[in-house]
């Protein structure tokens, strides 16, 4: 299950770095009203990258608290993936072409892969049965 997290995790990642890429090339356009904050677009890679790095961890140490501490970051950077997720669906007369023109196929793949994470995330928490 572990290979199946990483491998999940590690497609995520790559599709969300290319997002965010797409993000910041087309962020010195003007927008108008529907445009992702900053904040949340930073918060985002960020949460998943701790997460990451605890999950790491906890597989390393053997230390079932870190895996817990991943699955939670991973449900923050969830959240906040899904706020944006549906700011880019509700985007439309609202807002600029570069926003409009956010690749389809890699914010799917970005947010299969991260949810397949996420799940396979709580199955090893789960499975260290400290709660």
């Amino acid at each position: 299950m572990s290979l199946a997290t990483a491998v999940a995790w590690t497609i995520a990642a790559a599709a969300g770095v290319y997002l965010l890429s797409f993000w910041l090339t087309g962020a010195k356009r003007p927008t108008k009203i529907t445009r992702f904050p900053a904040a949340l677009v930073v918060s985002h890679p960020a949460l998943a990258v701790t997460a990451l790095i605890c999950w790491a961890g906890g597989l390393i140490t053997g230390n079932r608290v870190l895996v817990w501490a991943a699955f939670a970051g991973l449900a923050a950077a969830t959240l906040l993936g899904f706020v944006m997720f549906t700011r880019w669906l509700g985007t439309g007369r609202h807002t600029t072409t570069a926003a409009r023109g956010f690749p389809a196929l890699a914010v799917t793949l970005h947010g299969l892969a991260g949810v397949t994470a996420f799940t396979l995330v709580l199955l090893s928490a789960s499975a260290a049965r400290l709660f």
